[in-house]
């Protein structure tokens, strides 16, 4: 695969990267989950700095890139532990919408879903009024929400994924051509080009 195939790959990712974030972020807007918020934000900065390096053939943007890749990896295979409750994590509790009390938008707004929200909230515990209410049961959904959440988390991965493996190789490539020149006298002393363009010496 060459280079241009190669850049245009990774141009590609970053496209595609750029446009799933983005409806991920308006999702967690939605259910105000603030730490996928503040993840999704400095993702997209990150890839804006990855499609510009692959663009403008910087390779210190890539290699940025590719090193945030790897975090965002991390970040989105623990957001899949946390909604299979895998382990110590509980889907139920606040560790993403950090202390707000909110869940995932798809939890009552998935295909089919059809919540039952509590009639009587006059019980021994008041409810906190500084929290979202939450339905008791949701019934009829084509795919229960920590699915979705899932199923959209395993898509940044694989993204991530081909991003940093792509990423590294064109980095890799842009480095290498910068080394064989010279910016101040073009192409390296012991190179072909170099020689037919100096001057002779009387």
């Amino acid at each position: 695969m060459g280079i241009c195939t190669r850049r245009h790959f990774l141009l590609t990712i970053c496209i595609l990267q750029l446009v799933s974030t983005v409806e991920r972020q308006v999702f967690d807007f939605l259910g105000y989950m603030w730490a996928p918020i503040l993840a999704n934000f400095f993702h997209i900065i990150f890839v804006i700095f990855g499609f510009f390096g692959t663009f403008q053939y910087r390779p210190k943007y890539i290699i940025t890139y590719t090193v945030w890749g790897i975090l965002w990896l991390g970040w989105n295979v623990f957001v899949i532990c946390f909604y299979l409750s895998v382990g110590a994590l509980d889907r139920d509790s606040d560790v993403l919408n950090l202390g707000t009390g909110s869940v995932s938008w798809w939890e009552v707004n998935g295909a089919g879903c059809k919540p039952t929200y509590p009639t009587n909230l006059t019980s021994e515990v008041d409810p906190d009024p500084s929290r979202p209410l939450r339905p008791e049961r949701v019934t009829g959904c084509f795919l229960d929400y920590q699915y979705v959440e899932v199923l959209h988390a395993a898509l940044q991965c694989v993204l991530a994924v081909l991003g940093s493996v792509v990423g590294i190789s064109v980095s890799h490539v842009f480095l290498e051509e910068d080394d064989s020149f010279d910016f101040l006298d073009g192409f390296e002393a012991k190179s072909p080009q170099h020689l037919a363009l100096r001057p002779i010496a009387s």
